[in-house]
């Protein structure tokens, strides 16, 4: 009877300690290690997301950077041969030092481009040449530098007009180069680094009007055999948009054409897309009710039904920010209005959304 009650007892504890073990490896399982088996998640980092608390925060987590700022053109390259690199070189070896993917963004858009790139001393308009001269010396400076550390590149950004009426929007790449300009970039990154697989990346890239027009793009590329290999989808959604069936149809629709699928600027929004920034309306609430929170979680888990879905087509999902703590939607398109668009909430503890995203 004694040996029985010492048998009982003995394998009581073991249930609990083998319980206890199971807790711990919960509470040390990051959201990368979740999808391990379908696609790198990574996140986009400033210099000070590297240090510490968050340094480690991010490395538990997430296995794929992207630099938010600082290899956009502007940043990198503020005059002509005048490189800022200290930043995005401290991104990229924090990478390489934890094992750590890297997307490099973005390697031309028409935006955050310093105006030097389009005029002579006297201020007037550059040559088509010179322009095309420029970019290709921007291209393989920054593409160079990385070369074996940067697996895939955001070459262009966002050359979709927002009129549903025009195909591509116009810029001063357009005006002085005209639309091919969008064709060189691509040539000029695979010149540079032959093994980077290189994408083109754009917003409301699953709005049916606007899939058919980034399709006809991709489709012109992959028809005159320009080295592209996949498309971003930036994935600035809300708890309105996309849905199921839309998200579907644009994955469906662009790996129809060969190409890898990224997400590559995940967030949640608890408020409709517009386009325009404005001031916070006095009668405005930012209040983060549990209703938005469950309709939040509710479709952050259809995003990643789809995502592990498509798997053999999405080979990236990256987020915009870490936490809520921070988060561009702060600021635009409502200057002031807290937004709580990512899967931890300000203090880096997991949300409901995020409990629907890993329990698959």
């Amino acid at each position: 009877m004694k040996t029985l009650m010492l048998k009982t007892v003995s394998a009581a504890l073991l249930t609990v300690a083998i319980t206890s073990c199971k807790g711990n490896a919960q509470e040390t399982k990051g959201l990368k290690d979740y999808y391990k088996d379908y696609f790198p998640i990574g996140v986009a980092v400033n210099q000070k997301s590297l240090t510490e608390p968050e340094a480690s925060f991010i490395k538990k987590n997430f296995n794929s950077l992207t630099p938010e700022n600082d290899m956009k053109m502007g940043p990198i390259q503020p005059k002509e041969g005048v490189f800022n690199w200290g930043p995005s070189d401290k991104i990229v070896d924090f990478a390489v030092k934890n094992n750590m993917k890297v997307r490099g963004h973005a390697l031309c858009w028409h935006e955050q481009v310093g105006d030097w790139f389009f005029v002579d001393k006297e201020g007037n308009n550059v040559s088509r040449e010179l322009l095309l001269q420029r970019l290709r010396t921007h291209i393989h400076t920054v593409v160079n530098r990385y070369k074996g550390k940067i697996y895939a590149w955001d070459v262009v950004n966002e050359v979709i007009d927002d009129n549903p009426n025009n195909l591509i929007r116009s810029s001063k790449w357009t005006e002085i180069i005209g639309d091919d300009y969008i064709e060189k970039a691509f040539e000029y990154a695979h010149e540079a680094d032959p093994n980077a697989k290189l994408f083109y990346n754009d917003y409301n890239s699953e709005r049916p009007e606007k899939v058919e027009r980034i399709y006809t793009l991709l489709k012109r590329l992959k028809d005159k055999n320009i080295p592209i290999n996949g498309v971003g989808l930036q994935g600035h959604w809300s708890i309105f948009e996309p849905s199921r069936n839309e998200l579907e149809y644009a994955i469906q629709k662009y790996a129809s054409l060969g190409l890898e699928i990224h997400i590559t600027e995940l967030d949640v929004s608890i408020y409709k897309w517009e386009k325009e920034k404005r001031a916070k309306r006095s009668d405005e609430s930012d209040e983060y009710t549990p209703e938005l929170k469950k309709a939040q979680a509710n479709q952050y888990k259809m995003f990643f039904e789809v995502f592990r879905k498509y798997k053999n087509n999405v080979t990236n999902v990256t987020f915009w920010n870490v936490t809520d703590k921070y988060s561009w939607l702060d600021h635009y398109p409502v200057e002031g209005r807290k937004n709580h668009p990512s899967l931890f909430d300000t203090n880096g503890k997991p949300k409901a959304a995020f409990w629907e995203v890993v329990n698959f």
